[in-house]
């Protein structure tokens, strides 16, 4: 019997790396860190973590990601975001294996008319987005063999996120106000587990290769804008007996948040498609398989939507723009 690869994703407690452990990969051996076990900020946990495990690639999906509170946390910001990144790189590097890291729309400045591609200049417009920036370039110093994947509004059935949300403020009034200013694409965390294996798979069985190196945008496919995910959400809520509510559209600057968001959020795959070979699914597909599947868990009461966040009336506070990429989250 050939043994399974042994992958070590870090940030068990995230989105991410609970779909990757939930994942059927029979190949994989998916080993999923994090707090007090493996803190990246912590250089010394950090070592002892991979001599433990001693993978053969790892998967950084841990991250600070308090993007209002990141603006006057800074140090904490760039202490996880980029010299933790830089210290998991590091240690995959000194043990010859290679490092997927998860990175962000917010490295983008938002005012670009079409979907971003890789080759475009960057140019945050947060203490977030500047620390995910600072994380990237930090473990492409730190180690060649590595693979930076841009990702953006991402949700499952598991954690705080968007989705999840609405879905609780439905069943708690009739019409809910949501950004529609704002423009990107949805991204289920299972989806994203899955095109890691493939990722995973591919730089195993070419580890010397060129073409796998470097930074790919990692979306769903198409595009729409926070009230217009809010929407969709709730005609698949509603088409399986859920909550579901009336969506006012409102603009960025109905609300003040410390942290500024970037209006346009598109990103362009067609690079990670033509490398690994992944085709994203539409973004409406994984919606309705994930609205399914928190209904399904308890249809008749909120404990399906725990751990969402909190937010005020007359839309203040129920877009929820800040929750992006791979969130601890």
């Amino acid at each position: 019997m050939t043994a399974r690869a042994k992958v070590l994703v870090t940030g068990k407690a995230g989105q991410m790396a609970l779909a990757l452990a939930c994942l059927e990969a029979p190949d994989l051996e998916i080993v999923t860190l994090g707090r007090p076990e493996l803190d990246i900020a912590d250089r010394a946990s950090v070592a002892r973590a991979f001599a433990a495990v001693r993978p053969v690639i790892v998967v950084n999906t841990a991250a600070y990601t308090e993007v209002d509170k990141a603006e006057t946390d800074v140090a904490t910001a760039f202490a996880v975001n980029r010299d933790g990144a830089a210290n998991v790189a590091t240690a995959a590097a000194e043990q010859g294996c290679p490092v997927i890291h998860f990175s962000t729309d917010y490295v983008f400045p938002g005012d670009k008319p079409d979907p971003y591609r890789e080759t475009d200049e960057t140019g945050p417009v947060s203490v977030y987005g500047r620390s995910k920036l600072a994380g990237e370039q930090a473990v492409a110093d730190a180690n060649p063999a590595h693979v930076i994947l841009r990702t953006a509004w991402v949700y499952s059935p598991d954690g705080r996120n968007f989705l999840k949300t609405m879905l609780r403020l439905a069943r708690e009034r009739d019409e809910i106000g949501v950004v529609g200013d704002q423009h990107g694409t949805p991204t289920s965390a299972a989806f994203l587990a899955r095109a890691v294996a493939a990722v995973v798979r591919h730089v195993l069985a070419d580890p010397a290769g060129a073409s796998w190196r470097g930074v790919f945008h990692l979306v769903a496919d198409g595009a729409t804008d926070w009230a217009g995910f809010a929407e969709e959400i709730f005609a698949q809520s509603a088409k399986r007996g859920g909550p579901s509510a009336r969506v006012r559209r409102i603009t960025t600057a109905d609300y003040k948040t410390a942290a500024a968001r970037p209006a346009n959020s598109r990103l362009d795959t067609t690079r990670l498609s033509a490398v690994f070979g992944i085709k994203p699914p539409r973004w409406q597909d994984d919606v309705a398989a994930c609205v399914d599947a928190l209904l399904r868990q308890n249809p008749s009461s909120d404990r399906a939507l725990a751990g969402a966040a909190t937010f005020s009336h007359k839309g203040r506070r129920e877009h929820l723009s800040s929750v992006s990429a791979n969130r601890e989250r």
